[in-house]
């Protein structure tokens, strides 16, 4: 007879409760790393707001301890999310295009017609502040910062699909470009200097309207020179 032989089941590891707890701990230290609390996300976003808001009526030079008073924070907390006025500035830009591009594309995905996303669109630009960044790429700001470059063209795609879309459907005349529309609502959305933002929207937007309504096809007027693109505006602005 063959004799049997039985292996003896491998030893458990004895539960090490600290071990256990530290390795817990770890994991949630990663995870937090990886994805902000949503206080900070939220006072990020309170700060790039009232920035912008105060940036759109004092200048980019605007007092640091007055945006951490509109955005309802401590100067500490101003400084751990933006240590300078460079940083600061830079993520408002960031900011604002961001939320353009983002307004653009829910305008052609969610409106009923070409013209109507085109109307969305344009008072929703308006009301971010957009006019604010033309001021705010002067005075030493990084133009080539490859985020910088990103956004640009992010909101240059969404844009050019939007006003596309409207002149492909007939409902937008073809004789304007990407350029003349941005032009035209950085300056109509701009206050005067030394105006609050807040009191000239309504002024704002009813001459964007107005602006609006004179897109429309067919055209009833021939404009002077041609279509601006996003190019032609780089080229003379930056």
């Amino acid at each position: 007879m063959k004799s049997s032989t039985s292996t003896a089941p491998a030893a458990r590891p004895t539960p090490d409760p600290a071990r256990e707890q530290a390795q817990a701990q770890a994991q949630v230290s990663a995870a937090g790393a990886a994805r902000p609390r949503a206080d900070a996300v939220r006072n990020r976003e309170r700060i790039l707001t009232a920035a912008r808001e105060l940036f759109v009526e004092s200048g980019s030079t605007a007092p640091f301890d007055e945006v951490a008073r509109r955005a309802g924070i401590g100067n500490a907390t101003l400084y751990r999310h933006f240590p300078d006025r460079p940083t600061l500035v830079h993520h408002v830009v960031l900011f604002t295009m961001g939320r353009v591009t983002a307004s653009a594309e829910a305008s052609l995905a969610e409106e009923p017609d070409a013209f109507a996303a085109l109307c969305r669109f344009t008072h929703a630009a308006a009301d971010e502040r957009i006019g604010a960044l033309c001021p705010m790429l002067a005075d030493g700001f990084d133009g080539e910062h490859p985020e910088l470059l990103a956004a640009r063209a992010a909101l240059g795609e969404a844009v050019v699909t939007l006003l596309a879309a409207g002149q492909d459907a007939g409902l937008v005349r073809t004789d304007i470009g990407v350029g003349d529309l941005m032009v035209a609502l950085s300056q109509l959305s701009r206050p005067l200097p030394g105006v609050a933002c807040l009191d000239t929207d309504r002024f704002a937007h009813r001459h964007l309207q107005l602006f609006l309504d004179g897109l429309r096809a067919p055209a009833r007027s021939e404009l002077p020179g041609s279509a601006t693109t996003l190019d032609d505006l780089r080229q003379k602005t930056m």
